[in-house]
């Protein structure tokens, strides 16, 4: 068997993976898609309880659509926001369906190769297929050849750590039962007596922090909820960008989502904490968590830790093959100034496609988040961009794979500094970032006209959307 006739092994079953393996069958070529989990989009199904900030028109990819159309499948309401658990229920459960035994489930890819050449080896190296080592959930192991590999495997399993550093805080892991990882599910009963009542810290500036932080001023208006109390931990300043585009951004549910969370702040549901790093937790006399600084500060106890400091790419099983990736980002390297938050906070990014995801290995596609690496804000229609333009690239129509087909919407929000509290002098209309020169705890002024936008908005949003 020659290598054009080999499978192209997808690596995740999730929204980017699927829509890889369709645009794979309509050009004729035959995928073999490896999804860890026991489900189709295993990975969304654990945030099943958000509701996204792209509505169901932006989350569906048309050949996926054209794909489902015989089935009997119909497009639920393009205007509504589904909520993570629609998304996989009603969109990728019954695509993985339509791609039938193209998809295999409970199957991990722990490596990824040349056959017969380790990393080292130039000799003949673009000849070898791929080989793609897989551990099933009965334990039984296979390596699988394939033409090209396209890994869309994602960034969930791999979570940010508390500490500012970007390694864990010191007594971070011996606290694993205080602290959570996830935006929690605050209708599970057993979650929500967690959290009611009790003093909270969330740490982590971005969408899934806002959604934490709607739900806990939610959760502190409600009968069950009294004393809820969330403290916000930021590691740069309070700025005109912190709470995103506001009515600016094009997502119109995606800038509503900031709004809830300065509501959240504005009516005394949380404090910010700026200029926060966090070096260590450690434990009161009341078995309580102490949050303490890098400048030595020691935060007020509480009960419980929600970390939401972003998510970064495992690469462990990519280690034979030659990736291309930038040293900040670890996304590849004709991508990540695109998208590189030190240079730029806007939310437009250049539609992309298989060029700007190429490395030196050819035949090999980081897509989907974690060919963002550790950039945050991505969206699914970036992702079904991308593999459109890969699938084409494969099979040689390199017209069609270097063609624009997307315009992204815009976040509203443009300025430098992005990462860092280092004051920006270029304020945009949409609001600079400009940082807090020094570390302090603040209540924002009360704009009645925020809380009313919040209350009318989708309940939140998540990555991946």
């Amino acid at each position: 068997m020659s290598t054009q006739q080999l499978p192209v092994v997808v690596i995740g079953a999730g929204p980017v993976g699927l829509a890889a393996a369709t645009h794979l069958v309509e050009r004729g070529i035959e995928p073999l898609v490896l999804e860890a989990g026991s489900r189709a989009g295993a990975a969304v199904r654990e945030w099943s309880h958000v509701r996204l900030f792209s509505t169901w028109g932006e989350v569906v990819d048309p050949a996926a659509e054209k794909l489902l159309a015989p089935t009997g499948w119909s497009r639920p309401d393009p205007a509504t926001y589904p909520s993570g658990g629609d998304w996989a229920e009603q969109y990728l459960q019954p695509l993985a369906d339509a791609l039938g035994d193209k998809v295999r489930t409970g199957a991990a890819v722990t490596g990824v190769s040349r056959a017969g050449r380790d990393r080292i080896v130039d000799a003949d190296r673009e000849q070898q297929p791929f080989v793609v080592h897989v551990e099933y959930a009965g334990g039984r192991e296979e390596r699988v050849l394939a033409r090209a590999v396209i890994d869309a495997s994602g960034t969930w399993a791999t979570p940010s750590p508390a500490g500012g550093s970007g390694l864990p805080a010191l007594g971070e892991k011996t606290a694993a039962d205080r602290i959570t990882y996830r935006v929690p599910d605050l209708k599970d009963p057993a979650v929500r007596a967690r959290y009611a009542g009790k003093r909270t810290a969330v740490i982590g500036s971005g969408a899934s922090a806002f959604t934490a932080l709607a739900y806990l001023a939610e959760l502190a208006r409600s009968e069950d909820g009294a004393g809820t109390h969330a403290v916000w931990i930021l590691r740069r300043g309070i700025s005109g960008s912190t709470f995103g585009g506001g009515t600016a951004d094009q997502l119109p549910a995606r800038g509503a989502l900031g709004l809830a969370a300065k509501a959240a702040v504005d009516q005394g549901y949380a404090d910010a904490v700026t200029g926060f790093r966090t070096e260590a937790f450690e434990r009161d006399a009341d078995d309580r968590l102490v949050l303490v600084g890098e400048d030595g500060r020691r935060l007020d106890p509480v009960d419980e830790v929600i970390v939401l400091t972003g998510f970064r790419p495992d690469l462990s099983f990519l280690d034979e093959l030659r990736l291309g990736l930038d040293e900040r980002l670890q996304a590849p390297l004709e991508l990540a100034p695109l998208i590189d938050p030190n240079q730029h906070s806007c939310g437009t990014v250049y539609p992309h496609g298989h060029r700007e995801l190429s490395h030196p290995e050819q035949g090999i596609h980081l897509v989907g988040m974690k060919s963002y690496g550790r950039a945050p804000t991505f969206l699914a229609m970036t992702g079904y961009e991308q593999v459109r333009s890969v699938a084409a690239a494969i099979a040689g129509d390199l017209d069609a794979a270097d063609r624009v087909e997307l315009t992204l919407p815009e976040t509203g929000v443009c300025g430098g500094a992005g990462l860092f509290d280092t004051p920006d002098t270029q304020q945009a209309d949409g609001g600079g970032c400009c940082a807090a020169p020094e570390p302090r705890l603040v209540k924002l002024e009360t704009r009645p006209a925020v809380g009313t936008a919040a209350e009318e908005a989708p309940a939140g949003g998540c990555c991946g959307s």
